[in-house]
């Protein structure tokens, strides 16, 4: 039996504190995005890589992070993944051209990569004693997303209406010092001897950046032209490699055996598809507001505080016990087709429209979706894991949503273009080409409801806590979760 740690719930505060942070970093530059556009010089369809630069960093590197924790020690990567995440942060508030906000976008992605696997790891040794235990600390952990997101909001328009938008990255600094120095909370985690998939690495990141980079240039180039073709065939192979990498290398980063978990794909196609819908959603809702109704950063940013509070009371209040009394299929399968209906009413946009009549209800009709579909996907994805496969499930659902939310930006990005959404001050242009992204996205989220509905097995009740019991023995402290 593993010991117990007394200060277990003091440690989890530091590692909700890093999840806090990791979804703040995707959510506090939304409101920014607009004054970045003027001061850097990002054209309209370039101003996602303001957040696929994050994205793509993030998700492709999120299993070379689970691998790296491994091998290294849980606390020695959350540590060295939390120095990255402030080198980036500083480098993106010093920005003064695009391309190196976009490289200090991308260094802040490697840090979370680091610092998201590292910390699933040390929350399951912490709690991995006591289902009941582990489920309270998951939910509770889980629940610093929603919350992070709701911070980002309300911070990126604070910070960029009075001060200005280096500050949406500076104030990772002094957060991120402050984490360093409590990481004395954690347990100290021996390392294992293993070798670390590099190439594996490499061809996932570089296949999955390549396919968003030709995803967004197509619009301008032409999807039928001979570079989109070559670099979007080039993606795929580099994406076939590395699962051909997977089957021949003796420590994969991801071993493709994990996939015969009961629930595991369904759940991170789910999740993947929940990425695809929501996140261009909140992109282009930012966009709206801003460059369509004409709000300020700070109103922008205010005028979201529902959606993402009600995200936020939702998942840490009802979801878990509508989990413990239904099981994931059913929440995830509606929660998707919720927000599929959200969508679908914001894409009834008008370039006169108003925040009450256009915005609020259908933005809390998404968000109710989102808070039923998000954490039920997680647990999905994680419950039937052994222990020591956790923090590869961790890596493997957290990558899979990053991924989504990166192809499916890139790809509704381009739609909104070719809509009209480049075209700024034409205020009916650009409330077309974001009414067409809404429409997609609704699309996408309906999908992922009904390929829910269709593959994944049971949904009867289950507790939520009892579902994150480990199928592996716990493991003696000094093992590697």
């Amino acid at each position: 039996m593993s010991t117990v740690n007394p200060r277990r719930w003091w440690a989890l505060l530091v590692l909700a504190t890093a999840q806090f942070m990791v979804i703040m970093d995707t959510s506090i530059i939304g409101v920014a995005l607009p004054e970045m556009q003027r001061d850097l010089g990002f054209s309209q369809g370039d101003l996602q890589w303001v957040f696929n630069a994050y994205v793509i960093a993030f998700g492709g590197l999120l299993l070379l992070g689970g691998r790296l924790s491994d091998l290294l020690g849980a606390r020695r990567i959350f540590v060295t993944g939390w120095t990255v995440l402030i080198a980036g942060s500083v480098v993106a508030a010093a920005a003064t051209t695009a391309w190196v906000e976009v490289l200090g976008r991308a260094v802040q992605g490697v840090g979370g990569a680091l610092i998201a696997p590292a910390s699933m790891t040390l929350l399951m040794m912490l709690f991995s004693h006591d289902p009941r235990e582990l489920g309270k600390a998951l939910a509770l952990y889980g629940a610093a997303a929603p919350a992070g997101g709701t911070a980002g909001v309300f911070l990126g328009g604070v910070f960029t209406e009075w001060a200005s938008w280096p500050w949406v990255f500076i104030i990772y600094i002094p957060i991120g010092i402050a984490t360093l120095l409590a990481t004395g909370l954690l347990p100290a985690v021996a390392g294992r001897r293993g070798s670390v998939d590099v190439l594996g690495a490499v061809t996932v990141t570089a296949g999955l950046a390549l396919a968003v980079f030709a995803v967004v240039r197509a619009p301008e180039i032409g999807w039928g032209a001979a570079q989109t073709v070559l670099e979007l065939l080039t993606a795929t192979v580099l994406l076939a490699l590395f699962l051909a990498i997977q089957r021949s290398v003796r420590a994969p980063l991801m071993p493709l055996g994990v996939w015969r978990t009961p629930g595991l794909a369904p759940s991170n196609l789910a999740m993947t598809l929940l990425g695809a819908a929501w996140i261009p959603m909140w992109y282009f809702l930012n966009l709206y507001l801003q460059q369509v109704l004409g709000y300020g950063a700070f109103a922008s940013g205010a005028a979201l505080l529902p959606m993402t509070g009600l995200l936020m009371v939702f998942m840490t209040m009802i979801t878990a016990r509508l989990l413990g009394r239904f099981g994931p299929k059913p929440l995830i399968a509606g929660g998707l087709l919720v927000l599929a209906a959200g969508l679908l009413w914001l894409a009834a946009v008008e370039p006169t429209g108003t925040f009450v009549v256009d915005v609020l209800p259908a933005s809390l009709m998404a968000a109710l979706g989102m808070s039923l579909a998000y954490i039920p996907a997680m647990m999905a994805a994680m419950s039937g894991v052994p222990q020591e496969q956790a923090g590869l499930a961790s890596g493997i659902v957290n990558t899979t949503y990053q991924v989504g939310s990166a192809l499916g930006l890139a790809a509704l990005t381009a739609l909104a273009t070719s809509q009209g959404a480049d075209r700024l001050g034409d205020l009916p242009a650009l409330t077309d080409g974001f009414s067409a992204a809404f429409l997609a996205a609704a699309g996408i989220a309906a999908a992922g409801g009904l390929l829910t509905a269709l593959l994944m097995r049971g949904g009867g009740s289950a507790s939520a806590e009892g579902a994150q019991e480990p199928t592996a023995r716990p493991q003696d402290d000094s093992v590697n979760a």
